[in-house]
């Protein structure tokens, strides 16, 4: 299989990003017009228990199908996805349990409704236009302005440093919250490779005169949408107002090589008010859920989707 397919797919649903999150866990239903792809959905697939889980994979926001673009009208466009999006669902594989993010490009999700699926309706926030940075500025909270002002008087944005760094910084921040790090150093490598292999990541520091890192942000990109992947802060540094003035930097430098940037909005509400105050769009997604009767009687349906798909 080639490793990088068709650049209106996601980053997160390419071969090569796939085999990193998922080695050998990773599978796709296809459907072909002729030679040409028109519809594809990879999945990851596990077995716990017994049981065959479809989920998704660590540092990947979205999944879902992708559908060929059509320019038809809109009623016939709907008639396409619905027909595209049957073929699919009819391939995957029989599941006990399925959980899936889609992306929010994926806005009719009506014939997952009507094969049984259900959803749940998600948040990311998103600049959907780079191309006039004195617009998107003019967009921000008079708050994160303030502190951009102030951190360009204490740090300076540095690209060079190594990823160590990075995640020593990065595993503060869950530190902080009191909370497990849901990945390991040699994962976050291997991801971090592939990346610069596929020319689609940059990591940005904040550090001071001191040589102290302040802050830091993980993005990657395809041709779309820049993805703030990771990011952290020095809990003993964090009010100098680096972080806003870190991403002020990425937004402009997104602009560059994509078209959007999307945080990954968190439905934690503190981070959720943060990336709002950006003049993010608030952009919905669908999480869409299934089980078997067996998985349903087995375990207590909610509790055990949370469970899986961590």
């Amino acid at each position: 299989m080639d490793k990088t397919i068709n650049e209106v797919n996601s980053i997160f649903q390419q071969p090569w990003w796939l085999d990193v999150v998922a080695p050998g866990q990773w599978d796709e239903v296809l459907v072909k017009q002729g030679d040409e792809v028109v519809a594809r959905m990879p999945y990851i697939i596990k077995n716990k228990f017994g049981l065959n889980i479809v989920t998704m994979p660590p540092l990947t926001q979205t999944l879902g199908p992708w559908l060929r673009p059509s320019n038809a009208k809109y009623a016939k466009k709907l008639s396409e996805q619905k027909n595209l999006m049957n073929e699919l669902i009819d391939k995957l594989p029989k599941l006990d349990c399925f959980c899936q993010n889609f992306s929010p490009q994926i806005t009719n999700w009506l014939p997952f409704y009507w094969a049984g699926f259900h959803q749940t309706m998600r948040y990311t926030y998103r600049i959907n236009d780079l191309s006039d940075h004195e617009k998107v500025w003019k967009g921000f909270m008079q708050n994160i302005r303030t502190d951009i002002r102030k951190a360009k008087k204490i740090v300076k944005v540095r690209s060079d440093l190594e990823l160590d760094k990075f995640f020593k910084i990065n595993a503060l921040t869950f530190e902080r919250q009191g909370m497990k790090l849901p990945y390991t150093y040699e994962f976050v490598k291997c991801l971090d490779t592939a990346c610069m292999t596929h020319n689609s990541r940059k990591i940005f520091f904040a550090e001071d005169a001191r040589g102290r890192i302040h802050a830091t942000i993980y993005i990657v990109w395809d041709s779309n949408t820049v993805y703030y992947l990771m990011g952290g802060g020095d809990p003993e540094l964090r009010n100098s107002g680096a972080t806003s003035f870190l991403v002020w930097e990425v937004i402009k430098f997104a602009s560059t090589v994509s078209r959007a940037f999307d945080f990954e909005g968190s439905m934690i509400e503190p981070v959720e008010r943060f990336f709002r105050s950006f003049g993010a769009i608030q952009t919905p997604y669908y999480q869409i859920t299934k089980m078997s009767r067996k998985m349903r009687i087995a375990y207590h349906g909610k509790q055990f989707i949370k469970d899986i798909v961590n």
